[in-house]
């Protein structure tokens, strides 16, 4: 039997792909393969997995077009990476969310009360982020406007207090099983817009992203578990089941709420978790039997 061709797709600031799936890819005989290099034959491969593209924000319609040209050959699939890769997608979840709004060029922002959070709707990383309290709201309309002048949504949330106190809570699920439990410092510690790793990078992740002891392993509660599996059981009847998934929660007044859900390009910190490399690539294995 013929070997299966496996790529792991990344960017080419990362073109040996990303530490933390290297274990991962060593099991599998991957490939790691620059996602937008014209001289790639993709047809040449039985499964891409996407992984480190971690620039595809920048050009997400060109992203989304590439993947869409994988046709069944691809995972995360295609239409979920296309849903994902815009935050807009949680004004359509049917789970408690951070309570959201839209601001589209050319639209009126919102009047804005108390702390929030202002960032764009494709992004990554942390980039374009901010969080504002009322002394500061001038920065957030200024950064709504930012946004929206670079012909993006702009989007305006509540800044959870309950973050400060608790951090955030990641679940991740690999083949739909859940894989593990992660926990995350604040990211938004300051006032004003997070600083960049690379303010000379379009596609750098603010500074804080590389923080040694930013994410832990961990343990959930019974109320974080259960929300994480009903989005991803949301996500699963919708559009298949998701080969991956980071779920990213925080403590809302009334109970957890969803942040954000990561299915395109997430760090899974496979290297903090015995045998997470080793449920992934059994997960690729499955995949590629279908």
């Amino acid at each position: 039997m013929t070997e299966s061709r496996i790529a792991f797709a990344t960017c080419a600031k990362l073109a040996e792909g990303f530490e933390d799936d290297r274990e991962a890819a060593r099991l599998l005989g991957a490939e790691f393969v620059v996602w937008d290099d014209p001289e790639v034959d993709w047809s040449r491969f039985d499964l891409v997995v996407i992984r480190s593209v971690w620039d595809y924000t920048i050009q997400r319609d060109a992203f989304v077009a590439w993947v869409r040209s994988l046709g069944d050959r691809v995972a995360n699939q295609a239409d979920l990476i296309a849903f994902n890769s815009d935050k807009a997608y949680l004004g359509a979840l049917g789970v408690p969310t951070v309570p959201t709004t839209y601001v589209v060029p050319g639209g009126e922002a919102p009047r804005l009360r108390g702390e929030v959070v202002v960032k764009p709707t494709v992004s990554a990383g942390g980039r374009d982020t901010g969080r504002f309290d009322p002394d500061h709201h001038d920065e957030a309309r200024g950064l709504i406007a930012q946004i929206n002048d670079s012909g993006r949504v702009a989007m305006v949330q509540p800044y959870v207090e309950g973050v400060d106190a608790q951090g955030e809570t990641a679940v991740v699920f690999v083949g739909g099983e859940l894989s593990h439990v992660l926990h995350k410092k604040p990211v938004l510690r300051e006032q004003g817009t997070q600083p960049l790793l690379d303010p000379d990078d379009p596609s750098s992740p603010a500074a804080v992203m590389h923080d040694d002891d930013l994410v832990t392993v961990s343990e959930a509660p019974p109320e974080f578990l259960d929300l994480a599996a009903s989005a991803h059981d949301q996500l699963a009847a919708r559009f298949g089941m998701p080969l991956y998934l980071r779920v990213d929660m925080v403590p809302g007044p009334a109970g957890p709420v969803v942040m954000e859900l990561e299915a395109v390009e997430p760090c899974l910190y496979l290297d903090l978790v015995p045998g997470a490399a080793e449920r992934f690539a059994d997960a690729v294995r499955t995949r590629l039997t279908r």
